[in-house]
């Protein structure tokens, strides 16, 4: 049984369905900038289903959230970010069947190197 996603509104993520893609496009009023230092805050409705059962992987901007084989409801899904996650300032928690993510951006480095003028 393939299980369906419900995001929650929030203050700062409100996006819903097809709403998602497009609150991320270039150009969107109400979408986070680069310089926001706010984490991300999403949250999942994943109902029946426990913390061992849920793996959640992030790689760059891309997140993969799924249920392993052995869980009774089946989840997966896939979603792209406007900006790479620092795993390591990032926390997930499962409560009541309500999946919430507190992404943290990871903030660029810069890559200039200053020349020495002769």
């Amino acid at each position: 049984m393939f299980f369906v996603p419900v995001i929650r509104r929030s203050p700062f993520f409100a996006p819903t369905g097809r709403a998602f893609n497009r609150f991320f496009q270039e150009g969107a009023s109400s979408a986070p900038t680069a310089n926001d230092d706010q984490p991300i805050e999403l949250s999942f409705d994943v109902p029946g289903v426990s913390r061992e059962q849920m793996a959640i992987g992030i790689e760059g901007n891309v997140m993969r959230i799924e249920t392993l084989p052995e869980a009774k409801r089946q989840y997966k899904a896939v979603y792209e970010l406007p900006q790479d996650i620092d795993v390591a300032k990032s926390e997930a928690k499962l409560e009541n069947g309500v999946l919430t993510l507190k992404l943290t951006r990871l903030q660029p480095e810069s890559k200039a190197v200053k020349l020495t003028i002769n």
